[in-house]
């Protein structure tokens, strides 16, 4: 994916949780107190968490997978043990270091290996399973339409994502975050309606091997998103 709008968004996702937001998103991804409202963001999360894991077998022992924006690896450490080689990718240097250093040393019979880079580099291999929790909610629809499409070309059994629905309360939300200064806001969560997701999947060519499968949202608070997962039509 080499288009503008996508490198741009790439670039300030990258600064952003490099910079602005890694103290916060330490503190959110551990067992720190937090305020009313991010208390509510990480409560989401881990509900979201687990609905994908449980997307998924059990038993994940053979098991290759993708956690695409992994972060400080919450998803992927869980994923390892229930069986899963992981292979944890995200944009964030500072992310990727505090993943490592929280890494415990056994696992079980899983593993897992934190890098930076790009969610879709093809050198990695195939996978089972590819999981992207809340890491394509910053692109534009058409960017993260062909994120999904290269995720799908990496993947064998399912690829799980998940999305910002277009709703009223998300869009109140975003629009009080306006009136933050500029240094402290996030990138911008593109909102998408999920009738339209579902037809963009639906008429893309390159994704007619998958179908959809099952599709939950999480709302807490100031969190709101959508799972869906992608599981082949065979």
């Amino acid at each position: 994916m080499a288009n503008a709008s996508y490198q741009q968004r790439r670039s300030q996702i990258e600064t952003y949780f490099d910079r602005t937001a890694a103290d916060g998103w330490k503190r959110l991804t551990s067992d720190a107190p937090l305020g009313r409202i991010r208390e509510t963001v990480r409560q989401g999360r881990e509900l979201m968490r687990q609905t994908l894991l449980d997307w998924m077998p059990q038993d994940l022992s053979g098991c290759r997978l993708l956690d695409a924006g992994c972060g400080t690896g919450l998803f992927s450490l869980a994923a390892a043990r229930r069986g899963a080689d992981v292979v944890a990718v995200d944009l964030s240097a500072t992310l990727i270091d505090l993943a490592r250093e929280r890494a415990p040393g056994e696992l079980g019979g899983g593993s897992v290996n934190f890098s930076v880079g790009d969610m879709l580099d093809a050198e990695r291999g195939t996978f089972d399973y590819i999981v992207a929790m809340d890491s394509l909610i910053h692109y534009e629809p058409e960017d993260a339409l062909a994120l999904i499409r290269g995720f799908a070309a990496q993947a064998r059994c399912a690829v799980i994502f998940t999305f910002a629905p277009r709703t009223r309360a998300l869009a109140l939300m975003h629009a009080v975050g306006q009136f933050f200064p500029r240094s402290d806001r996030s990138p911008a969560i593109v909102p998408i309606a999920e009738k339209r997701l579902r037809a963009l999947i639906e008429q893309d060519s390159a994704l007619k091997p998958w179908h959809i499968g099952r599709c939950e949202r999480i709302i807490r608070g100031f969190y709101t998103s959508q799972g869906l997962e992608l599981v082949t039509a065979s």
